[in-house]
């Protein structure tokens, strides 16, 4: 299905004249190349606290999935800004992006692949499990 022509994937938000368009998900390599340039967002990891305890990605935030709803409060202040999502593999981390962009966060984004795909690809120091 698509929108305007592009992907049903992606969130469109007019500013301005124009149509700005948020992917619903990026690569590994594009959050690398993120954090590499200094861009301000909020990396969030939705895995359990026992993973994030076996392997993590330095900077990013912890609030598992099933905590979410409770928790939600805290991102408030992220409401308008880009909020990149990950987890172990992806799964889980498309579900909370999806319930995020339902609350507002329009700018919510999956890392698909998950860290597994992060210690493949970016920084095979990030523990494998």
């Amino acid at each position: 299905m698509h929108i305007h022509g592009v992907a049903a994937t992606c969130r469109e938000v007019l500013k301005g004249n124009r149509i700005v368009t948020t992917p619903l998900e990026v690569d590994c390599q594009t959050v690398k190349q993120k954090l590499d340039a200094g861009e301000s967002f909020l990396f969030l990891d939705c895995r359990e606290a026992s993973e994030y305890a076996t392997a993590r990605i330095a900077g990013t935030t912890l609030i598992p999935m099933g905590e979410i709803t409770g928790r939600v409060a805290e991102l408030e202040s992220y409401r308008d800004s880009e909020i990149i999502v990950h987890c172990h593999h992806g799964g889980r981390s498309l579900r909370v992006t999806n319930w995020l962009r339902q609350q507002g966060f329009a700018k919510a984004i999956n890392m698909a692949g998950g860290i597994d795909q992060w210690s493949q690809v970016i920084d095979p120091a990030v523990p494998r499990y």
